[in-house]
């Protein structure tokens, strides 16, 4: 059989075993993060968060047709999508391995034997399925996200380039030129990630053309890097910034419709490429022909952010950034709504970079684009402080990103950075633990699934070998046990793929220079390239592996290719056949057998739901026609998922503060989406339209007293949304700063109302206004500016609700917050922190838990634990309450509901965490409301599974320092240090000071709680 033919069929083999293992752990439903708002915009064509991804919508959109069009399927739709795309992402791979292996081993174009067909597939399947069985890459697989698809692009272009290069030499070959950036340009419409192959298919291009010298491929590189700028500045953004210009240019000058402009630009630009291609056969240029081609399939493949504008004009519920026009589309695109941060030249942390005009900014107003301010940017380069690769920048402090720069330079407390601390900031976090610790994670193996600050315990990559782990982080034995072998993600690969993947790139490089660059140079554009133009800040929000993947792709190839060497290497022992079948199966079996056995039971999320179900539970402890006031995307997204696609509680009305900033989202409230009507927000499209009241000052105003508590919606109506010089100051850039003239504040309520639409309870003492102060505040921005807004001008109408009490604390409200089930209700009741009988009903009739009690075991991974803990403290909360009504059989079912729904084994009640014990802090509180219910029995087994989890910290952190000191003096001296006094712990030590007190602290207070009766556990 011909080694074509052999190969494709190992190929599709090897595919349809990567969609299996795929489609077999995918997730039962949407995911954490942006999946419940992706599988939403599939199901009904909607517009996600910039910079978008309108073809994966609408891929999405075709699977959930094929299967069945039914909202029971939908996210089952998206995640098989994933899954099959990342299934052929590893047909490719394989397909990639082979082309390089076969180069390896044939000799002159001789007919390959069956040996080095047998050795060349066995590299392709070794290596694809060491890729399939990849921690960072399985992650995305089995989710509705984009980067399963992103990946299927890079692995296509990648592949493409590779067929091209064995057919270079026949007619027609440019085709495969063509098609590459045709994939490139439906790429954008996924994820940008898959530009950065353009480097290394410019040089298999030159490789292929041009006799390599080191000028030319020093000149071939540099082209590459100019080519892959000019498609992501200039074809991506400024093609669409020229578009929407002249739109305006068409619609306010010449008074012609929207669009108009816009299709007007791109004729024009499609009649200069039509030119410019005559010109170039006239002339005899096919290299001009061939660029000019390539461009005009890229456009059209990127095309596909037209159905954007389409789309976001029929208003749809999930219309992120309002794209309804060609200058909203520019924004979107350029990502205005997120911050910018510099690259190559800017400032220290410890500086401020100014602001500089980029612009005017238009919407959409009255058949117009009208004026909404300027664009604001930030000058990087004009910063005291600025200098080349500033890697430092960031003086924000919101994630203590001030501490992280300190931590992994070693700069004093009040010690300014130089460039020397950068690039040490470079190499130790961003490129040494964003990075390498991630490629480590898939090809050496993983500590634990605690997302990393930096410490030895949680998140580090590990090997297995207990000298080397040993080594690095202290005796790896003494770890808590539920971070270590009871923790799912703790995968020990004994640096066998590493070592694999690095004996096939020795090889590569030595045999085959020129492919060795070809892959050397995707691995870098696609890993430390990444790295530097992110340029991340200290403490990212969640692990950031996913963005690297292209990288560990690379490898892979080169983990295939490394079976070539292993068996070139017992060639030397024993007979050549012999030789290739045993480097075949030991490679195997090190591998991509080891890696599926250790990865598979913390990548396995078929029976995992939590997602959903927690949001379902947000929905059902919301009041009919209620507006929900959501945090963040994990408050969020799910919500939408199970709002737009399942039709749960499509009454209640998700306002998202962390977008609420935005105009065009706070018009989204003035129209009736789905069975919620639309409601009054106090200022009118104009008085918020662009950067109008972005942040709003408070200063005193002739005619107010700061001593007297002042109407909101009055002083919101009448003052804050008033353009009388009176009620606003000038800056000395002359713009116009809008007040609040008071702090104090007063929503009157109409008892009547609140008593009738069942705000309140017939018990309850209701107050005639809500008062609340904002003194310690300077300014608001929008979103709590129109927050305030919807509160002041509801009057009672509708339920207001919040998924976390800490926004309602923010703005003083939180005295009037009330719990009824996992969200709090704003009422007019002072202190009244749980309606008993609604929070009651609500968790025992319609809560749901993941899952968590099924036979079948459910990993949950950190952010799961983190979201199911709030679901325990809802539990603990209700049941203390129902105690302290003397309602305790209540109160005991409320907290036996969830030990019988959420299984131990799966969610233990102790458990170690990176957040200063904030699960055992939790489970602490459910052990309070069992005391309190007098639920003697599972106080006992809480009790126990804390206080092991808690000794065994003890334990782990002593084996950090002096084997000489206590317990009590190691406490002793860590609060020292918290407090900010004198003593001093080893850094390994010093890293847990918080921990090492909050674990002690919580021993004591279970110690004291055994002794104490239920009555005084009350005032405890």
């Amino acid at each position: 059989m011909k080694f074509n033919r052999i190969n494709n069929i190992a190929g599709w083999i090897i595919c349809g075993i990567a969609c299996t293992v795929y489609l077999m752990t995918m997730e039962a439903s949407a995911s954490f993060w942006d999946c419940g708002e992706f599988i939403s915009a599939c199901y009904k064509l909607q517009i996600p968060h910039p910079p978008g991804a309108p073809l994966f919508v609408m891929l999405g959109r075709v699977f959930i047709i094929l299967f069945g069009d039914d909202p029971k399927t939908a996210a089952l739709a998206v995640n098989s999508m994933s899954a099959v795309a990342s299934g052929f992402t590893i047909l490719f791979l394989f397909w990639s391995i082979t082309h390089f292996a076969r180069k390896l081993l044939q000799k002159n174009n001789e007919p390959l034997n069956n040996q080095q067909i047998f050795t060349i597939i066995s590299s392709g399947m070794v290596g694809a399925l060491a890729y399939t069985f990849s921690d960072s890459f399985w992650y995305s697989a089995v989710e509705g996200e984009v980067y399963a698809l992103s990946s299927f692009f890079t692995a296509i272009v990648f592949w493409s380039a590779l067929k091209w290069e064995r057919q270079a030499d026949q007619p027609n070959s440019d085709r495969w030129l063509i098609f590459i950036f045709f994939m490139m340009g439906l790429s954008i419409g996924v994820h940008l990630l898959n530009l950065l192959t353009i480097p290394a298919i410019i040089m298999v291009y030159y490789f292929r053309k041009y006799k390599p010298t080191v000028r030319g491929g020093i000149l071939a590189f540099i082209i590459g890097c100019i080519i892959t700028g000019i498609v992501q500045k200039f074809l991506i953004q400024s093609t669409i910034k020229g578009a929407g210009s002249l739109d305006v240019y068409f619609v306010n000058q010449l008074g012609l419709p929207f669009y108009s402009g816009f299709a007007f630009f791109f004729l024009l630009l499609a009649c200069l490429i039509f030119w410019a291609m005559r010109y170039a056969s006239k002339r005899n240029y096919p290299q001009m022909k061939l660029a000019l081609w390539s461009m005009s399939f890229l456009l059209l493949g990127y095309s596909t952010y037209l159905t954007t504008m389409i789309r976001s004009n029929a208003d749809p519920a999930v219309d992120m950034f309002n794209v309804d026009n060609p200058v909203s589309l520019a924004g979107y695109l350029g990502r205005d709504q997120y911050n910018d941060w510099p690259i190559m030249y800017g400032p220290d942390f410890t500086d401020r970079a100014p602001y500089t005009d980029g612009g005017m900014r238009y919407t959409k107003y009255d058949g117009k684009y009208a004026d909404a301010g300027k664009i604001v940017k930030t000058d990087w380069s004009n910063a005291p402080s600025s200098h080349l690769f500033p890697r430092m920048w960031d003086n924000a402090d919101d994630r203590q990103q001030a501490e992280c720069y300190r931590s992994f330079t070693g700069l004093e407390k009040d010690e300014a950075p130089g460039l020397k601390d950068n690039i040490s900031y470079f190499t130790r976090y961003q490129a040494g633990w964003m990075y390498l610790r991630y490629f480590m994670w898939n090809f050496a193996g993983k500590q634990n699934d605690l997302q990393g600050f930096g410490n030895v315990r949680d998140s580090n990559w590990v090997s297995g070998i207990s000298f080397i782990d040993n080594a690095l982080y202290g005796n790896q034995k003494q770890l808590p046990q539920t971070i270590k072998d009871n923790n799912k993600s703790h995968n020990k690969l004994f640096l066998l793929p590493l070592l694999l993947g690095i004996a096939g790139l020795a090889m590569q490089y030595k045999q085959k220079r020129k492919d060795f660059l070809v892959n050397g140079l995707l691995f870098f554009f696609t890993g430390l390239a990444v790295v530097i133009y992110l340029n991340q800040s200290g403490y990212q929000p969640r692990e950031r592996d996913y963005a690297y993947v292209g990288s560990f792709y690379v490898f892979a190839i080169w983990i295939g290719l490394g079976v070539i060497a292993v068996s070139l290497l017992l060639q030397r022992i024993i007979q050549s056949p012999v030789a290739s079948y045993a480097a075949s199966v030991l490679c195997t079996l090190a591998v991509p057998v080891l890696m599926a056995n250790q990865e598979w039971d913390d990548h396995d999320r078929s029976n995992k739901t939590l997602a959903v179900d927690m949001a379902r539970d947000y929905l059902e402890s919301c009041p009919p026609n209620a507006i929900l006031f959501t945090a963040e995307d994990n408050d969020t997204y799910a919500l939408w998922y199970l709002q737009e696609v399942e039709g749960v509680r499509t009454d209640v009305r998700v306002v998202v503060n962390t977008i609420f900033s935005a105009d065009w989202y706070i018009n989204q409230l003035r129209y009736k989406i789905n069975n919620s009507n639309p409601f009054d927000v106090v200022f009118t499209p104009e008085q918020i339209r662009g950067g109008n009241r972005d942040i709003v000052y408070f200063d005193k105003v002739n005619g107010f007293d700061s001593d007297k508590y002042y109407d909101l919606y009055s002083v919101l109506k009448n003052v804050t949304a008033s353009d009388n010089a009176q009620y606003t100051r000038q800056t000395e850039e002359g713009e116009t700063m809008h007040l609040l003239p008071v702090c104090k504040f007063s929503i009157p309520v109409n008892v009547n109302t609140v008593k009738s639409n069942g705000t309140v309870l017939p018990t309850d003492s209701v107050v005639n206004e809500l008062q609340f102060d904002l003194s310690s505040k300077h300014y608001l921005f929008k979103n709590d500016l129109a927050m305030l807004a919807i509160i002041a001008a509801n009057n009672w109408k509708r339920p207001i609700c919040f998924t976390t009490d800490r926004v309602l604390a923010d703005i003083g409200l939180e005295k009037y917050a009330r719990q009824e089930g996992m969200t709090y209700r704003l009422t007019p009741v002072l202190n009244s922190r749980v309606n008993n009988e609604l929070a009651y009903k609500n968790i025992m009739e319609k809560f749901r838990y993941g899952k968590l009690s099924a036979k079948k075991t459910v990993y949950y991974d950190e952010e799961n634990r983190r979201r199911m803990n709030y679901i325990r403290l809802a539990h603990a909360q209700v049941a203390m309450s129902l105690a302290q009504a003397g309602r305790k059989d209540e109160a005991k079912k409320i907290l036996q509901r969830f030990d019988e729904q959420v299984s131990e084994k799966d969610f233990p009640y102790g458990m170690t965490t990176n957040r200063g014990n904030q699960h055992n802090i939790i489970a602490s509180e459910f052990l309070r409301a069992c005391y309190m219910a007098d639920d003697k029995a599972l106080a006992k087994r809480v009790t126990a599974s804390i206080k092991k989890d808690l000794q065994e910290q003890l334990e782990y952190y002593h084996s950090l320092g002096d084997e000489q000191m206590n317990d009590e003096q190691m406490v002793t001296i860590a609060y020292s240090m918290l407090q900010g006094k004198a003593g001093e712990l080893p850094a390994r030590q010093a890293s847990f000071a918080y921990d090492i007190v909050s674990a002690w602290q919580l021993l004591q207070q279970l110690e004291d709680w055994e002794k104490l009766q239920p009555a005084a556990l009350q005032q405890h």
